[in-house]
């Protein structure tokens, strides 16, 4: 059993995070802003913090900086967001945050990170280094650069690998492609629709198979959906 504090100012979040992680014994203590989640922090460190990055009065990375420059960082933080860059994402790894998680958050993601979380809660809170292998280049190459993407090898940290794990996973089938030219949000949106439309042709349309084997709930299932577009009547009658 851990305490854990969950902070979001969506009131569903908060409620729908706090009955899943009771359900698993942990005794749970919300906030709904940042100046709360202040006020929780300095009546003692909780064992895990989950963090939403959008927030009307401070936003969590400045709020998780505040910590690190205070010397508050003591326990395990993931941040949570359904809008957060990787750009967001690097800086709040290198402030000390320890994992992301992308809402609508699937139960299974939610679980095994605060699982790794709470293991790591004794472990001292340290940003993760990123360490860049130098690519040599060969005359011809270097003359050339202009017109070519030269990636180096980096040590990517874990939230990074999260974050580009939907798309980097996109199975290669039915002809899906992405292009790499596209902003990430619409890239990741092409292969999540692509994604759900296979699962939903292969369950033939049943929603609850669908939530099952993507790891989401009905209700994230419906809203992800309406969301991007997908009709699965029309993709059933046309699997069919």
């Amino acid at each position: 059993m851990a305490n854990i504090l969950v902070v979001d100012d969506e009131m569903g979040i908060r409620e729908l995070l706090s009955e899943i992680l009771s359900d698993e014994g942990h005794v749970i203590l919300t906030a709904e802003n940042a100046q709360q989640a202040r006020d929780a922090r300095a009546n003692g460190a909780p064992d895990l913090v989950l963090l939403d990055i959008w927030m009307p009065d401070t936003d969590g990375v400045t709020l998780l900086k505040e910590w690190q420059r205070d010397g508050l960082l003591t326990m395990p933080v993931i941040m949570m967001s359904g809008h957060a860059t990787i750009d967001t994402a690097v800086e709040a790894t290198r402030i000390g945050a320890m994992n992301f998680l992308e809402k609508p958050i699937a139960l299974q993601k939610l679980l095994k990170a605060v699982q790794q979380g709470l293991s790591r809660g004794k472990e001292p809170v340290r940003p993760p280094s990123f360490q860049a292998r130098p690519t040599t280049l060969s005359s011809e190459a270097s003359a050339n650069s202009h017109s070519h993407h030269i990636a180096s090898t980096v040590q990517i940290s874990p939230v990074l690998s999260a974050l580009a794990a939907d798309i980097v996973a996109a199975p290669v089938s039915q002809g899906f492609t992405v292009s790499f030219e596209l902003p990430l949000r619409e890239a990741r949106d092409a292969f999540e629709r692509a994604y759900f439309e296979h699962h939903l042709v292969r369950e033939g349309g049943s929603m609850t198979r669908v939530a099952e084997r993507t790891g989401l709930e009905r209700t994230h299932l419906y809203r992800k959906l309406k969301q991007l577009g997908v009709e699965p009547s029309k993709l059933v009658r046309r699997g069919g």
